[in-house]
């Protein structure tokens, strides 16, 4: 608050907006376009999973819950190069011409080692060289996608190289939007090549589940934020008056069909970003709805037969590395991300998933 009136921010997350060069009025229409439809998303889903696990309800920390009949089918390397390769190059040739090179050029360390470091990352060097990418690869599907998320950064750094040192490294509003949408290419493949209803419901369950993580939990995060430094601004907080405003921002989000009792009320203390990076969460919610937005847009030019105008727009899109802010990069489709139908278009995504769960089900 007083750092907020001496730099004349006009609010709280104006300052995190400014630090992301996003612009109030756009942070505002994710919001409000994500709000409006929990009913349709999560609140939906989670009464779904709750009838899959035999009852009406799930306790909180059954959310992620692995359902009865858990994936177990494995991948080769061989296998998962060939997927995420055949998916970019249905998509685009030139993509799929741009990952190769990692393959039959050993710019992947994939293999689980002992004393190896975790997670995944792809790293861009500097752009006279080429990217690397760690990963973990144990034959998962989520592996799978994990190799074509990366494989997306590390396309987007070769594409984005040429700008050079200063200006090829991404802007945080769209450092994930290749690695997502080429994680969606992938997705969509695996999807689509089996008609067992088990494994599409296994599949499309946990990318749902990831989606709600990502979007509608990061921003019943931020409105917990908003409105705990609005009543901050009137008097301090006792922790139970926190915690009243944690319950009513994640009962919204979650839905009936969650149960958060007592034992749900002090949570919000083991989120580090709140204390160290306030309002960093929307940014979650921020690049996987974009991603989702581009995603539809995409599907509309395929059945207009406008596909090539698309994959061409999208590569210029990666090519620009940062010399354009997103809502430069994405007048080329003609979308306007201050707008909540932006938003909600991403969001028609999830819902649609959603609805071929419900017809498995």
């Amino acid at each position: 608050e007083v750092e907020d009136r001496w730099r004349g921010f006009a609010r709280p997350v104006a300052s995190r907006n400014l630090d992301n060069d996003v612009d109030d009025q756009t942070v505002d229409a994710l919001v409000a376009a994500v709000d409006d439809r929990n009913a349709d998303l999560s609140h939906r889903y989670y009464r779904l999973k709750a009838g899959w696990m035999g009852g009406d309800t799930l306790n909180w920390w059954d959310r992620n819950a692995p359902l009865p009949s858990d994936d177990d089918r494995k991948f080769s390397w061989d296998e998962a190069r060939q997927l995420v390769l055949a998916s970019f190059d249905g998509f685009d040739p030139q993509m799929a011409a741009q990952a190769e090179p990692f393959f039959t050029r050993n710019w992947i360390d994939a293999e689980p080692r002992a004393g190896k470091s975790s997670g995944a990352f792809s790293h861009p060097v500097t752009p006279s060289a080429h990217p690397y990418i760690l990963m973990n690869f144990s034959g998962k599907s989520r592996d799978v996608m994990t190799l074509a998320h990366e494989m997306g950064h590390g396309i987007h750094q070769r594409l984005a190289a040429d700008r050079g040192y200063l200006m090829s490294d991404t802007p945080l509003t769209l450092a994930e939007t290749a690695s997502v949408f080429a994680e969606m290419l992938t997705f969509r493949r695996l999807v689509d090549s089996t008609d067992d209803p088990a494994i599409r419901q296994r599949l499309l369950a946990g990318k749902v589940e990831d989606m709600l993580n990502t979007v509608v939990r990061q921003v019943a995060f931020h409105n917990f934020e908003t409105r705990f430094h609005d009543a901050r601004r009137n008097a301090e907080l006792t922790s139970d008056e926190i915690s009243d405003i944690w319950m009513e921002t994640q009962r919204a989000a979650l839905g009936p069909a969650i149960k958060t009792g007592d034992d749900y009320r002090p949570i919000w203390g083991y989120i580090p970003h709140f204390v160290h990076t306030p309002f960093y969460v929307y940014a979650y919610a921020f690049g996987d709805c974009l991603v989702n937005a581009l995603w539809q847009t995409y599907q509309s030019a395929q059945a207009d037969g406008q596909a090539a105008d698309f994959v061409a727009s999208y590569r210029s899109l990666l090519q620009a590395g940062g010399t354009e802010r997103y809502d430069i990069a994405l007048q080329r489709f003609g979308l306007d991300p201050r707008d909540p139908a932006f938003w909600s278009m991403g969001l028609d995504m999830i819902s649609g998933m959603i609805d071929e769960l419900e017809g498995l089900s």
